[in-house]
C-alpha cells in the first residue's frame, strides 16, 4: 500500500511545499513536557550545527523532504577560515536538533487568530516528519529531536545569527489527462 505521503496528488494545481526554518547554532536543546513529565524532559541536545523546525502543509509529498533534507546539508552557511560562508553543516560535521513545528503554515491573513486548516493532519505528518529524520540521520551526522505533538520549550544559542527558510519549489502543473 502507497502512503499518502509518498504519491503525488492527481489534480492540475501546483503542489503545496514543506517549508524549513534553519537556524545556525553553536549550542541547541529541547525539553519535553507531558503528563509523564509535568516539570519537563530534555529530549534532544546538540552542539555546533542547525537547529530545524519542520512545517508540513496538507499534500506535501515525500519528494519534497528528500530535496530539503539533501538542501540542508550541503547548504553552505558555515564560515571558513577566511569568514565567508562556504561550509556546510556536513563539512564541519556538524549537529541536527529537529522539532516539528506545524504552525509555520499558520495562516494569518485574515482575523485576529491564525488559521491551521492548510496543515497536513497529524496522521499523515507524524509520519513523513519521522521519515524526514531518518533522511538526515541517514548522513551519519548526530541528529536529536523533540516528541511529535508534544508541548515544547526549545533553547537555542543562535550562532551569528543566521537564519533561513527553506522551501521546495513547487511544482508545474501535472497533466491530468
Amino acid at each position: 500500500m502507497i502512503s499518502p505521503v509518498d504519491r503525488a496528488p492527481i489534480i492540475s494545481y501546483l503542489l503545496p511545499d514543506m517549508k524549513l526554518v534553519l537556524q545556525r547554532v553553536k549550542r541547541a536543546s529541547v525539553t519535553v513536557f507531558n503528563e509523564e513529565h509535568q516539570d519537563g524532559i530534555k529530549t534532544g541536545e546538540i552542539d555546533r550545527g542547525l537547529a530545524i523546525l519542520v512545517g508540513l502543509r496538507a499534500g506535501d509529498v515525500m519528494d519534497s523532504a528528500s530535496k530539503l533534507a539533501k538542501k540542508l546539508l550541503e547548504l553552505r552557511i558555515f564560515e571558513d577560515e577566511a569568514g565567508k560562508m562556504n561550509r556546510s553543516v556536513a563539512d564541519i560535521d556538524g549537529e541536527l536538533l529537529i522539532v516539528s513545528q506545524f504552525t509555520l503554515y499558520g495562516d494569518t491573513r485574515k482575523g485576529r487568530r491564525p488559521s491551521f486548516t492548510g496543515t497536513m493532519p497529524p496522521g499523515e505528518a507524524e509520519p513523513m516528519y519521522q521519515r524526514f529524520v531518518k533522511l538526515l540521520e541517514g548522513s551519519g551526522l548526530k541528529v536529536a529531536t523533540g516528541i511529535f505533538g508534544a508541548r515544547m520549550e526549545m533553547e537555542i544559542i543562535n550562532d551569528g545569527p543566521v537564519t533561513f527558510i527553506l522551501e521546495d519549489e513547487p511544482s508545474q502543473p501535472q497533466e491530468t489527462g
